[in-house]
């Protein structure tokens, strides 16, 4: 019960402070150490906001843009961006750009079947810096909207609307991928050598959002986060969110489970931020650069946050034999702290680990959170429904 917490905070007192300057904001790295020395309720009472980052490869992202309207009008039913396909099945000039859709006439398609460099995560890099893309649209024509086709070259500006809207971000932990098989594997978890040659992670750890919440007490729909160097929202759930799931310490999921939908404005983000990617063998994707503030509205709130590495697990799954066949066996756990450090210890032998993450982004996005706080840039919301 909220009475028994010796800290009682809301969100609207947390507002009150940072308008006025005095709000305390500390990262998710900075907390574990100012609760290992003041304990968990005295930090609590002295800490309002732990800010949270992650940056990484995120498949499922996206942009809905309406491309503007022409003379004479028309409807689009096929929409390219520097020859990437968009799903334009939304009505008038409204299209969907995926971030995993492939240039059509990708020139290392042609040299190597199955591999690409552009894509739907470029495009919409393309377009935040400021490049003219060649935007080209097609239409069966109706009566009312009798055109059939356009071309032209376009900037971010010269759209009318662009929303970056991501069915699944910031999953809550995810798998280290090893390859069991005799054969190199070329996986979205980027490429694996054959014997367990290396162990591939993309999670940031003690710095990763839903790891600081794992329950999602303080996040919900209409909580404000960092979305691609703007200010963007949660929208609810993320596909393939799983709560019930076997938990570990400070009840941290120990494998895949919570994931958001966000949305935000394209036009106020930025390429440092939004970062296409090709991920060989596989195709394409977008690294996503994703932070949440953390309001600590009771001591429970802080040991949440306060969880290091050393004290995170996620499981090992082989992407050699049994992930193609949707097996789901773990050969055990590894603790952040071990991936961080370049090597893991697997059945006796030393592997050697490698990032999809980037763990200088991720801290730098809870840096910015935490002095936009400080500034009073950026203010907390009250989410409007609870999703646990």
């Amino acid at each position: 019960m909220m009475n028994d917490y010796k800290v009682n905070r809301t969100i609207e007192q947390i507002n009150r402070k940072i308008a006025a300057g005095e709000a305390v904001v500390v990262t998710a790295e900075e907390i574990i150490d100012i609760a290992k020395r003041e304990g968990v309720v005295e930090a609590a009472k002295k800490v309002d906001v732990v800010t949270t980052g992650t940056f990484a490869p995120m498949c499922s992202s996206g942009a809905f843009i309406n491309i503007g309207q022409f003379k004479p009008l028309i409807r689009t039913t096929k929409t390219w961006f520097n020859n990437v396909f968009a799903y334009s099945g939304v009505a008038a000039v409204d299209c969907y750009l995926g971030v995993t859709q492939t240039c059509e006439d990708d020139p290392l398609n042609k040299r190597h079947p199955g591999e690409f460099n552009y894509g739907g995560g470029h495009v919409i890099q393309d377009l935040v810096a400021g490049k003219q893309v060649h935007l080209r649209a097609e239409s069966y024509g109706t009566d009312c909207y009798p055109n059939r086709k356009i071309e032209k070259l376009v900037t971010l500006k010269d759209l009318p609307n662009a929303m970056l809207c991501n069915p699944r971000n910031a999953y809550q932990n995810y798998n280290c991928a090893v390859n069991r098989s005799e054969k190199i594997k070329y996986t979205y978890m980027g490429t694996l050598k054959p014997d367990m040659g290396n162990a591939n992670y993309s999670t940031s750890g003690e710095l990763s959002p839903l790891m600081n919440d794992p329950y999602l007490k303080t996040i919900g729909l209409g909580t404000r986060i960092f979305l691609g160097g703007a200010q963007g929202y949660v929208t609810w759930t993320g596909t393939q969110h799983k709560k019930e799931v076997e938990r570990g310490l400070n009840g941290v999921p120990l494998k895949p489970a919570g994931t958001l939908s966000v949305i935000g404005d394209l036009k106020e983000m930025s390429p440092e931020w939004l970062v296409g990617q090709s991920i060989r063998g596989y195709g394409c994707s977008l690294s996503v650069g994703l932070g949440i503030p953390i309001p600590i509205l009771n001591e429970e709130i802080l040991k949440y946050t306060s969880v290091s590495d050393e004290e995170l697990f996620t499981q090992v799954v082989d992407y050699g034999f049994d992930y193609p066949e949707g097996v789901s066996k773990s050969y055990g756990q590894v603790s952040y702290a071990e991936l961080k450090s370049g090597t893991i210890t697997l059945k006796g032998r030393k592997i050697q680990t490698v990032p999809l993450s980037s763990m200088v982004k991720a801290r730098k996005i809870a840096d910015i959170l935490k002095k936009s706080i400080l500034k009073a840039k950026f203010f907390l919301t009250q989410p409007q429904h609870m999703f646990y």
